[in-house]
């Protein structure tokens, strides 16, 4: 499948098992499960990583900075509004698009066939 299968963040974000289908990918919010109980997948098997995180920080973080700044210069809003409104849009925003990420990584990973690459020696030519 393409990797821009519309049907993948769909999948991502509901935490499909990418083989049977359960809804059993995540075990919390943005935890995957161990395994899926449905069909016995092991997720572990899988190395998503931590830099999903780090990239949808920076990106969230900027546009939430630049609603910030175009609420501020229009508005001029106190600063309590700004600590009330802008501090649970981060939390949701990152959670939720790290959740969709982390998923859709896990997902091509299984599409693809993907695993830890290994170095294997060269054969010594004569």
């Amino acid at each position: 499948m393409p990797t821009s299968d519309p049907h993948l963040l769909i999948q991502s974000a509901k935490g499909l098992c990418p083989q049977c289908g359960a809804q059993t990918l995540f075990a919390g919010p943005i935890r995957f499960a161990p395994n899926c109980p449905a069909c016995g997948l092991d997720y572990a098997q899988f190395n998503v990583g931590d830099g999903p995180a780090a990239f949808l920080t920076m990106i969230v973080g900027g546009v939430i900075l630049a609603l910030a700044l175009v609420l501020e210069f229009k508005v001029h809003p106190p600063l309590w509004l700004h600590l009330v409104l802008w501090t649970p849009l981060i939390i949701a925003a990152v959670m939720g698009s790290l959740r969709v990420a982390k998923g859709a990584l896990l997902i091509l990973e299984y599409r693809n066939k993907a695993r830890d690459g290994k170095i294997v020696p060269a054969e010594t030519k004569p």
